[in-house]
């Protein structure tokens, strides 16, 4: 499973890396045999003024499926991480069963 970490305003550290990978690896691998890529885009909403505005934006494409899309806010990018990554899990796991059970969800194109 390939991370693509993309940041807005935020310096990528070797530390905070290792968190996203660690945090992605640990509540993402039971889904390794489904998901090829995880895009992880971190932004910092007001800049130098604070507050509750560190965003993690997870995006988990999904072949023949709608991509599963997380947004998490929080005063400390470390913990919009960890929130996105369990939130992304059970949506993940909520989609993947569906499709096991259903087949898989049609994705229509704006051209239809």
């Amino acid at each position: 499973m390939k991370i693509d970490i993309r940041s807005q305003g935020i310096t990528v550290s070797d530390d905070l890396r290792e968190h996203i990978e660690r945090c992605v690896n640990f509540g993402l691998d039971w889904a390794e045999h489904d998901v090829d890529r995880i895009v992880v885009s971190l932004s910092d909403i007001n800049g130098p003024r604070g507050g509750n505005d560190k965003r993690c934006h997870l995006r988990i494409p999904l072949s023949r499926m709608r991509d599963v899309v997380i947004e998490e806010v929080a005063c400390d990018l470390q913990a919009a991480i960890a929130h996105a990554v369990d939130r992304a899990a059970g949506s993940l796991e909520r989609r993947l069963s569906r499709q096991r059970e259903f087949g898989p969800t049609p994705v229509f194109s704006a051209e239809e």
